[in-house]
């Protein structure tokens, strides 16, 4: 049975990666997303770097390793939170967190069609619920005057790299802990997104309101700060069910702080649309021993 610490952890990481999508829907009220994501990830990165210091944690990297951490950070990082800040800019948040979370169903076909991984009978229903939640939305989004399917092909673009990234960390992987690995991942990250910001987007007039100033201290102080700071304290040591768990009821609580957040309604698509990718990440993540098939590893980090 999981430590009652363990489990407070969890759903207190859950709830802070959940609360996240409309957090970041209302950061971009008053910001554009290139300079949000930089602006929030440099905090994370010192807020990071600072604490695993104190720590006494090794994050020095050996020999010849910049190069393949760099090449992790690319999808890992780089991509997945740069597709999915224009994916929540452009549609509802809630919806977006639903589309992102297809990201486990991408990494497992992925590895069927490119690493010549077995699909298995489950795996295909997988891949089948997944599949009708995002022509749903999809069907919704291009039937909708105002819809916006581009937010739906950045956001299924971020999953894309977040399900690449998880294959090449597996198959490439580098010889330091997992806190120095994500710490540089994040840290060779964060000039690329002020060098796009500068490029792409006009000078914020960093003039933000109270609110916004909330919404950038939860940004980097939680999301990229205590949320991997906890995430690494227990990671370790979940069951394969829990971690599943968490990852099934972040869009789900995504999906029901975007009305209290960002006041926005769902639609009676985003409920069947959350509904299929929970089935999907169930039958996806949760340990195949249940069923007699064998037994599935911890799930890999989330963002």
């Amino acid at each position: 049975m999981m430590p009652a610490r363990n489990l407070i952890a969890l759903a207190l990481l859950t709830l802070m990666w959940g609360v996240n999508w409309p957090v970041m829907k209302l950061g971009l009220r008053e910001l554009s997303p290139l300079y949000f994501r930089a602006l929030t990830m440099t905090g994370g990165f010192l807020l990071l770097l600072l604490w695993y210091r104190l720590r006494g944690h090794t994050l020095r990297l050996p020999a010849g390793m910049l190069g393949r951490v760099a090449l992790l950070a690319a999808p890992n990082i780089l991509g997945w939170h740069a597709m999915s800040i224009f994916g929540v800019q452009a549609l509802a948040s809630g919806r977006a967190a639903i589309i992102g979370f297809t990201m486990p169903i991408w990494t497992v076909l992925i590895g069927v069609f490119f690493f010549r991984e077995k699909m298995t009978p489950r795996l295909w229903l997988a891949t089948a619920c997944a599949a009708a939640a995002v022509l749903l939305l999809l069907w919704h989004e291009l039937a909708t005057m105002s819809g916006r399917p581009a937010g739906m092909a950045w956001m299924l673009g971020a999953a894309i790299s977040w399900a690449l990234g998880t294959l090449l960390l597996k198959r490439l992987g580098a010889p330091v802990p997992t806190e120095a690995l994500t710490v540089w991942m994040i840290g060779l990250s964060v000039p690329m997104f002020w060098l796009l910001a500068f490029s792409l987007e006009p000078l914020p007039t960093w003039q933000f309101s109270p609110s916004m100033w909330g919404v950038l201290a939860y940004s980097a102080a939680i999301n990229y700060g205590v949320a991997q700071i906890i995430w690494f304290s227990i990671a370790r040591s979940l069951p394969p069910t829990a971690s599943a768990l968490s990852i099934m009821f972040i869009p789900v609580i995504g999906l029901g702080s975007a009305m209290q957040l960002a006041g926005e309604m769902p639609y009676g698509a985003d409920y069947v649309a959350v509904a299929l990718i929970i089935a999907a990440l169930a039958t996806t993540l949760l340990p195949a021993r249940q069923r007699g098939v064998g037994k599935v590893q911890n799930p890999p980090q989330r963002r």
